[in-house]
């Protein structure tokens, strides 16, 4: 059986890892052994934040509506409730878009809310 030279793989699976590990400090951009140690940290990291982005987004969306509905007397929690007795179908997303853009728009709604709690009670 004839003899297999490995060199042209590794040398792939080597350029392969340093270039993801472009811009670390010290050797761990340029020694195969730490750089393949940090790579795959930062791939888990990386993995593990793509999900955390969405927890860390909602709750500035929260702070946001929250910061926006004390202007008008209000706590966040009363003005969701109320938002739902209005039968109001906006997402998080959006509401804080219009309570940092559109004081207007956001105090409308934040009337609305108030008029339904009202009503409930």
């Amino acid at each position: 059986m004839a003899r297999v030279s490995r060199g042209v793989t590794s040398h792939a699976r080597h350029k392969k890892i340093l270039k993801l590990a472009k811009g670390y400090r010290g050797r761990a951009s340029t020694n195969y052994r730490i750089a393949i140690e940090k790579v795959e940290k930062a791939l888990r990291y990386a993995y593990r934040d793509r999900r955390n982005k969405k927890r860390d987004f909602r709750g500035l969306w929260i702070q946001r509506i929250n910061a926006g509905v004390r202007e008008h007397g209000l706590t966040y929690s009363k003005f969701m409730h109320g938002i739902k007795l209005a039968g109001i179908d906006i997402d998080r997303k959006v509401m804080s878009d219009i309570a940092t853009r559109d004081a207007e728009s956001f105090k409308a709604l934040v009337d609305q809310a108030q008029a339904a709690l009202k009503n409930a009670a």
